[in-house]
Formats: structure tokens, C-alpha cells, sequence
């Protein structure tokens, strides 16, 4: 059951981790650990938000109209991972792991919207994280395991204003710690998982100008459990807490040119929730049905990142053949609503965001040897 529900389950949790807090793109797992054997996989999705608003009030001088659309903001992207398991003896387990924990891809283009006036407003973040780690088995059922991320981070912005900003490519190390607790015969396992913070110190041209700031990737906790419920069914689920009031872009020349504001920044931090089901329907099929949630925080969303908390519900389906799985997941994803502040005028409403979704597919393949 371990096997063939597995794969169902963590596919269609990283297919809704697409849009969660902040400028999340990976839920950081540590999942691969406890397959069994040596273990290989690569994942691969798309995600298409669409995520548009509405300008709230007129600005004459600009050409800005009140109730203007800004058009779909948030384009499509890929995402994609990997990840290598294997056993040292019966007590060590040690694993590889490819990831892109952050990113952000933002356009506004529609002139009547105040960001898209002139050349328009556009935001991009990339980043890429490798991830070593080592489990060692406890009496008892119990585990621990920890290990060290190198990150990769870059960011490049250009605004209506005339802003532009682009950074140096940094790396930067953090660590991860945690603990477990399983119980084979039905299933059963608890994991927590504290990932700690990474601080990238950028250099950064600004316009003509070159400058240095420090941005911190947040520090995050992630709880992930399992438990058959009944033959040949699997209860699964995570809590995820991560640390958004730490996570500030604010490079020295825009803020000396806006009196300390940041170009982004969270006021609230985020906790995600995911809850699946998975069944076995012989030795080749099995298939889950997910829910996610993360609540909305209120106030003022980013403008580089106009949404708030989603609803989603997803499927995926495995089909294994020898040592091979491949499983197909989707997610549909009800984004919340979500109002950003006005740059000329301070507490004041930019943007209305409402009634937006996203679609994510993804597909996995898994190896044992």
C-alpha cells in the first residue's frame, strides 16, 4: 500500500503547493526519506493561474479609468523536481533533493490599469535549492534526520514609474531538522520538519545605480502525516507554517526613492493545510482525492503578488509496472480574494481582485532499484 498510494499522494500535494503563501513553489517535503530501497524520481508540472483585478478609482493625468481590468497578471510556468534515496545500512538513509522553493512571475500590461501604464509593471523571481539529507533510525519506531540547502536565488523587477531593478545571483546555505515516528503494519507515520531561514545579501543595479540588501527566505515548519484507515485505503495530510513577516525586498535605491517603503513584504504568515485520500484498486492502479487550504490574511496583498489564501481540490492517478510508477495529478484551485495598496496614495486601494482560479497538472515518475 506504501508503494502504490505514495506516489498518488505527494504528486497531488505538490500540485497545490503552486500557489500558497507568499512567493511559495515547493512545499519542501521530506517524504522521499522514508521510501523504501534505493529510490529515484523526477516530477514535472504546469501551473496556470489566472489571477486579474480591477482598478479602483480614476487618475486623470495618467489616463488611469476607474473599474479598468489589469488583464491575467499571473502567467503560466513549469516547475519541476528531483530526488534520490537510498540506504547506507539498515539504520542510515541518506537522500538528494532538486527543488524551487520560491519564484514569481508578475506582468501588468493594460494601460488603463495605473501598472500598466507606459511600458507596464513586471516582476520575476527564480530560484533553485539543493537539498542534502540524512535519516538515522531510532528504536521504537522513531527517527531523525536533518541536513543542509543550498539556495540559489535571483529577482529582477521593472515598474510604471520607470523602476528598474536586477540582482546578482546568490547562494546561500540553510539547514533542516526533524524527527518521525512510523508504525509499518498500518501505514502509519508522523513527520516534522523544521527548515530554517537562508539570507542571500544582493548586489543590485538600480537604474544607473548600484546597490547591496539582504532578503531572507523564511524559516518554515512542516508536519506531514499518513495512516491506513482500511484495507488497501491511506488517510494523508501536512500542515505547513511558514515564516512570510520575514521575507522583505527592499533594495536601497527604491526605498530612498519611496521613504522606506519595501518592494515586497508580508504582513501576516502563512499556514497551509492538506488533507487526501488514497486507495489501491489492484497491484497495477491506485488514485487519491486531495483537499488544500490556506486562509486569507486580509489587508493589503502585494501588488507584485495580488492574491490571498485558496481552496483547491485535487485527483491523481498511479499506474506501476514492476519498478516503475508513474503518476498523473491535477488540482483546481479557487484563489482568494484579495485588495493591494495604492503607490501614490498611502492606505488607500489600488487594485480589487476577485474570483480567481488556477489549474495545476503534474506528472511523476518513480524508479526503485
Amino acid at each position: 500500500m506504501h508503494r502504490l498510494l505514495g506516489g498518488a499522494a505527494l504528486s497531488a500535494l505538490c500540485a497545490g503547493s503552486a500557489l500558497a503563501g507568499g512567493v511559495e513553489r515547493s512545499s519542501q517535503s521530506t517524504a522521499i526519506l522514508f521510501e523504501q530501497g534505493t529510490h529515484a524520481e523526477l516530477t514535472f508540472g504546469v501551473v496556470a493561474p489566472d489571477v486579474s483585478g480591477k482598478q479602483v478609482g480614476d487618475i486623470g493625468f495618467l489616463g488611469v479609468q476607474d473599474g479598468s481590468s489589469t488583464g491575467n497578471v499571473a502567467g503560466s510556468y513549469l516547475s519541476a523536481s528531483a530526488g534520490f534515496k537510498t540506504s547506507l545500512s539498515d539504520e542510515i538513509d541518506v537522500a538528494l533533493i532538486i527543488d524551487s522553493p520560491i519564484g514569481a512571475d508578475v506582468d501588468y500590461s493594460e494601460p488603463l490599469y495605473l501598472y500598466g501604464v507606459g511600458a507596464g509593471s513586471q516582476a520575476s523571481i527564480d530560484s533553485t535549492a539543493l537539498t542534502a539529507l540524512v535519516r538515522y533510525k531510532l528504536p521504537s519506531n522513531f527517527s531523525v534526520f536533518g541536513g543542509l540547502r543550498n539556495q540559489t536565488t535571483s529577482g529582477e523587477v521593472s515598474l510604471f514609474t520607470g523602476y528598474t531593478m536586477e540582482t546578482t545571483t546568490e547562494s546561500d546555505l540553510g539547514y533542516v531538522v526533524g524527527a518521525a515516528w512510523e508504525k509499518p503494519e498500518i501505514a502509519a507515520r508522523v513527520a516534522l520538519t523544521y527548515n530554517s531561514s537562508i539570507t542571500h545579501e544582493f548586489t543590485a543595479t538600480e537604474g544607473a545605480s548600484t546597490t547591496t540588501f539582504s532578503t531572507e527566505n523564511p524559516q518554515s515548519v512542516n508536519l506531514e502525516f499518513q495512516t491506513g484507515v482500511a484495507a488497501d485505503t491511506l488517510l494523508f495530510g501536512s500542515v505547513r507554517w511558514v515564516d512570510w513577516t520575514n521575507f522583505d525586498i527592499s533594495p536601497d535605491g527604491y526605498a530612498a526613492l519611496t521613504g522606506g517603503d519595501s518592494l515586497v513584504s508580508y504582513s501576516e504568515d502563512s499556514i497551509t493545510y492538506n488533507l487526501g485520500l488514497g486507495r489501491r484498486f489492484n497491484e497495477t492502479w491506485s488514485g487519491a482525492l486531495t483537499l488544500g487550504y490556506e486562509e486569507a490574511q486580509g489587508g493589503f496583498a502585494a501588488n507584485l503578488g495580488p492574491t490571498d489564501g485558496y481552496t483547491s481540490i485535487g485527483m491523481a492517478v498511479s499506474y506501476t509496472e514492476g519498478n516503475m510508477t508513474i503518476t498523473g495529478g491535477a488540482r483546481y484551485i479557487w484563489i482568494g480574494d484579495a485588495e493591494t495598496e495604492s503607490p501614490l496614495i498611502p492606505g488607500a486601494t489600488q487594485g480589487d481582485f476577485t474570483d480567481n482560479n488556477g489549474v495545476a497538472v503534474g506528472v511523476k515518475m518513480a524508479y526503485k532499484f
